[in-house]
């Protein structure tokens, strides 16, 4: 698990799969409010309000476009967040023995800071970065040209284009986001579990969730300005992590760098309560079917 006194005993199969089962589970349920917030983020026309309200900006899709159009990227997404969640959670659950006090175990909130944020940074370069893009580009091209005919079509196209630069378009702010928000969640969460350990707090799913959910928070508030410059430079064009900054300066200002706050601040909460619960049960679930047969993979 990712915290605990069981750790050791969880083989890292496990810890593989019961991340990409949450990230699935988490990635569909929560992908309105993601699809949302990818739409304010991207470049609008001038003049014309952005909404503040995600439940708003998923109601004018639906009323225009239909409930598929809330869905449009969802698809890359899931399949990113399995992929994601699985080497987050993979390598976090190793890399923070590499972390731990040698004569306690336990992990200081700097320690676990930085087995998250190298955890990330393998999460971005082997799942999150291609799925992001297809995802980002989708819906941007969802608002204009629409000659992506499906993840699979814009992936193909992508790459004649641009080959493999072009889904890695972004790679820069997706590392930085993925690094700085796998610390800050992974090591939030890590430091919650340990404090309720500490002074034997009873587990349950209404914690896991809350746990969850107050790392959402803390996530979403210290890297907001990664994800901004992420979505900008993974449209359907694509676009540098510079030019991508560049443009966001230029329209928005500095303030620019938190568009969109409000729809992820929704979403991280709802989607982190999700993920770690899922987590939990789902480490329940997978490790009876291996009894003591997993410990190979140490």
């Amino acid at each position: 698990m990712v915290s605990g006194t069981n750790d050791k005993n969880t083989p890292a199969i496990v810890s593989l799969a019961a991340g990409g089962i949450a990230g699935g589970v988490e990635g569909f349920l929560s992908y309105p409010l993601e699809f949302a917030k990818t739409r304010v983020q991207l470049r609008q026309e001038k003049g014309v309000p952005t909404p503040r309200n995600p439940f708003t900006v998923v109601t004018q899709v639906y009323q225009k476009e239909g409930i598929r159009a809330c869905y449009k990227g969802c698809g890359p997404l899931v399949l990113g967040s399995v992929g994601k969640d699985g080497v987050r959670f993979l390598f976090f659950d190793q890399i923070k023995e590499a972390f731990a006090d040698p004569e306690t175990g336990s992990l200081t909130p700097v320690r676990n800071l930085l087995a998250g944020m190298t955890a990330g940074i393998a999460a971005s370069v082997t799942a999150v970065t291609p799925s992001e893009r297809i995802k980002t580009a989708l819906i941007d091209d969802a608002r204009h040209d629409k000659r992506f005919r499906s993840g699979w079509h814009a992936t193909t196209t992508i790459w004649k284009e641009d080959g493999i630069v072009g889904l890695y378009r972004g790679l820069a702010g997706s590392t930085l986001k993925q690094a700085s928000a796998t610390a800050f969640r992974m090591g939030t969460y890590n430091v919650l579990k340990d404090f309720e350990r500490k002074n034997e707090i009873k587990q349950d799913t209404l914690i896991n969730f809350a746990n969850g959910s107050v790392a959402g928070v803390v996530t979403t508030l210290t890297t907001q300005p990664f994800d901004v410059i992420k979505t900008r430079s993974q449209t359907a064009v694509g676009a540098s992590t510079a030019e991508a900054t560049k443009s966001i300066l230029l329209d928005y200002g500095i303030k620019g760098l938190w568009k969109g706050t409000t729809m992820r601040l929704g979403r991280t909460v709802f989607s982190g309560g999700i993920l770690f619960t899922s987590y939990e049960a789902a480490v329940k679930l997978i490790m009876p079917l291996y009894g003591g047969h997993g410990n190979f993979l140490y």
